[in-house]
């Protein structure tokens, strides 16, 4: 609200510069797409608004503006390319936007007061070193938003904060690089060729962006698919209805609760999908499809001729060990193993105690701990059910 009531008081300055990066910042929102939790969905007009709060010179000419009028243009372009959004119910939230308004804030804070003093100039002058200086306060601002993006996250959910800026920082491996990129080349070529570089320099991130569309959409296919096969031993009648995708939500939050990675998280969502895909070999169904009752041999059977059957739909080897490994002695398992293995017994102990079915469910497990069941995953599983109330029928 300051910066658009200072901007809107005094005028902007170099109003052809703010009205063209403030164009590309609506253009940029109005291509936005769901990319899936906090990740990026609108690199074109983060690039902009990045491009612009490090902009030093246009055509050769001294540019005048400062941080409030680069935060009003970040704001006011954000707001009018998310109406169409927004009119179909599917706007950006209030904390994304705000995530975005603070990393192009801190980096016009970090550039246009010492620009302004003229202190880039004598300290860098317009060469290598002012085009460096440029790369270096976009990895710095990267950064910034990096730990911001998961801070926001471990307040929202509790989750350790270190795996979720691993997350994020592996993230800007991928489209944040090209939109840190497509920043610099922005702001040099704006600094050397004036305004008409802008929709040059945006065309190859739109390209990318369209790739990596495509990419997501693909990604999100392969889950589908995966999900299907699934619902095979519920179809066949092996399993009760939804065990599948309960298991599967109950143990991405426990990874979640012990630090996995992304990666991590998402062999250990499918592998839980996909954990007794091996039923389908039994002649005669399990008793509601409680595994965890039956003797280790019938468990270890059951899971190899799982891990053999997702060997053969092409899913990744590392799901195929997990599915294997689930009936093993946990010392001998994998993390992600003994995730699954924990998650698949609670939701059937708690199915089969009725109301006090998740406290009964959680100390038979705690009694299971010497042999069957790792204390840790076991606590773990604890903190996500009675902490945050994940009731059996919730955890799908």
């Amino acid at each position: 609200m300051l910066a658009l009531g200072s901007t809107a008081r005094h005028g902007a300055a170099d109003p052809g510069a703010a009205f063209a990066f403030g164009l590309l910042v609506v253009v940029g929102e109005l291509a936005r797409w769901g990319a899936g939790g906090d990740r990026e969905a609108a690199p074109l007009g983060t690039a902009g608004a990045l491009a612009y709060a490090l902009l030093g010179q246009d055509a050769g000419q001294p540019t005048q503006h400062g941080v409030l009028q680069v935060v009003a243009v970040t704001v006011a372009g954000t707001l009018v390319g998310c109406v169409p959004h927004v009119a179909r119910g599917d706007g950006p939230s209030l904390d994304h936007m705000a995530r975005r308004v603070l990393t192009v804030g801190f980096a016009a804070v970090c550039f246009q007061p010492l620009y302004n003093r003229g202190e880039v100039e004598e300290w860098f002058g317009h060469g290598s070193r002012y085009a460096l200086l440029v790369v270096g306060l976009l990895a710095l601002t990267a950064l910034c938003d990096a730990v911001l993006a998961a801070a926001m996250a471990h307040a929202r959910t509790r989750w350790p904060f270190g795996p979720l800026l691993r997350d994020e920082l592996r993230a800007m491996l991928g489209i944040g690089s090209a939109v840190c990129a497509t920043g610099a080349v922005m702001a040099l070529a704006v600094a050397v060729a004036g305004l008409w570089a802008l929709p040059v320099i945006s065309l190859p991130l739109l390209l990318t962006q369209l790739a990596f569309r495509r990419y997501s959409a693909v990604r999100a296919t392969y889950r589908q698919t995966i999900a299907s096969l699934a619902r095979a031993t519920e179809i066949a009648g092996y399993t009760p209805h939804g065990h599948a995708h309960r298991v599967a939500a109950l143990s991405r939050s426990v990874g979640r609760e012990l630090g996995l990675s992304e990666p991590d998280l998402t062999v250990l969502e499918y592998a839980a999908l996909m954990h007794d895909i091996g039923q389908l070999s039994l002649l005669d169904p399990v008793a509601r499809g409680a595994t965890a009752n039956l003797t280790p041999a019938q468990q270890r059977r059951i899971a190899l001729l799982g891990g053999a059957v997702v060997r053969q739909t092409g899913v990744d080897a590392q799901v195929a060990v997990v599915v294997e490994r689930q009936a093993d002695p946990y010392r001998e398992q994998p993390l992600a193993a003994r995730i699954v293995r924990t998650a698949n017994a609670y939701e059937e102990m708690a199915r089969e105690e009725g109301p006090q079915g998740p406290l009964a469910a959680l100390e038979r497990l705690r009694l299971g701990t010497g042999r069957d069941y790792q204390p840790e995953v076991v606590e773990a599983l604890a903190r996500v059910v009675v902490e945050r109330g994940l009731s059996l029928g919730s955890a799908g």
